[in-house]
C-alpha cells in the first residue's frame, strides 16, 4: 500500500540574518509562493501545508487558500516545527520544505523520497556538486557520505580537507529532509548534541545518535536565501 505523504513548509518569520524572509518580494510574488507552487506540483506528495509562528504569514496563507497551521514561535527548529504539525496531521512519511528555498523544483523532492522505497531508510535528504566558490564558504553546508549512500558527518568547514591535493569531489548539502513518521516522533526526544550547537546544523542530532541520513543525489543546485545579495540573484534567475 501506497505510504501517506506530507510536505510541511516551516515559514517561521523572524529570521537572524534577513527578517521577514518568506514574505519578501522576489520576481513580484512572496517567496512562500514560490516554494508553496513547486511543491504542490510534486506528484508524490499527497498534501502541502504550511507550518508558521506568524499571524501575518497565516493572513498570507488565507488569502490565497494555502493550508496553514500555527505553531509555537518558541520550537527551535523547522524539523521541530514539522513535528509539531504532525501531531495533527497524520502521514506515514513527512516532507521538510525550507520556507526560503524559492528555487524549489518539484524533482527534488522526488528524488528525496525515492529512497523510501528502501524499508530500511528512515530519514533522507539532498545533495548537489558543489560548485568551487561554495567549497570554502560557511553557509553552503558540504556533506560526506559512505558508499551505501549514508551521511558520515556534515559541515560548514570544507570536509573532506585536501591534505596531499587529490582533488576530490565536493557535496553541497540541500536542507531538504523526509522522515518517517517513528523518527520524527522522536526527534525532539533527544536533547541538542553538541556537534549541532557548534555547527548549528540540527541534522547532526541525528547521525549523533545513531539515526542514518540517506543522502540521494540531485543535479538541481538551489539558492537558500539567508542574505540581500541572496534576494537579488534568486530574484535575477527566476526573472530569467
Amino acid at each position: 500500500m501506497k505510504p501517506t505523504i506530507l510536505g510541511v513548509i516551516p515559514a517561521r518569520l523572524a529570521s537572524t540574518r534577513l527578517p521577514r524572509k518568506v514574505l519578501r518580494t522576489i520576481a513580484g510574488r512572496p517567496m512562500l509562493a514560490w516554494v508553496y507552487d513547486a511543491a504542490s506540483a510534486c506528484p508524490q506528495l499527497d498534501r502541502v501545508l504550511i507550518a508558521t509562528d506568524s499571524d501575518e504569514v497565516a493572513e498570507l496563507c488565507h488569502r490565497n487558500q494555502w493550508p496553514v497551521q500555527l505553531t509555537s514561535p518558541d520550537l527551535p527548529s523547522g524539523t521541530d516545527r514539522v513535528h509539531a504539525v504532525a501531531r495533527h496531521h497524520h502521514a506515514d512519511i513527512y516532507v521538510n520544505i525550507q520556507g526560503d528555498e524559492p528555487l524549489l523544483k518539484p524533482e527534488h523532492l522526488t528524488a528525496l523520497l525515492r529512497p523510501f522505497t528502501q524499508q530500511h531508510v528512515v530519514v533522507s535528504t539532498l545533495k548537489v556538486l558543489c560548485t568551487p566558490e561554495n567549497i570554502i564558504n560557511p553557509n553552503a553546508v558540504k556533506v560526506v557520505t559512505a558508499t551505501d549512500g549514508c551521511a558520515l558527518y556534515f559541515s560548514r568547514s570544507t570536509i573532506p580537507y585536501d591534505r596531499d591535493g587529490l582533488s576530490p569531489q565536493y557535496w553541497k548539502h540541500i536542507g531538504l529532509y523526509a522522515y518517517r513518521k517513528a523518527i520524527l516522533e522522536r526527534f525532539p526526544t533527544l536533547p541538542p548534541s553538541l556537534l549541532e550547537q557548534t555547527e548549528r546544523l540540527e541534522q547532526l542530532r541525528f547521525l549523533e545518535n545513531n539515526i542514518p541520513i540517506h543522502v540521494e543525489p540531485t543535479e538541481h543546485d538551489t539558492i537558500g536565501v539567508d542574505t540581500e545579495e541572496d534576494l537579488h540573484r534568486v530574484e535575477a534567475l527566476l526573472q530569467r
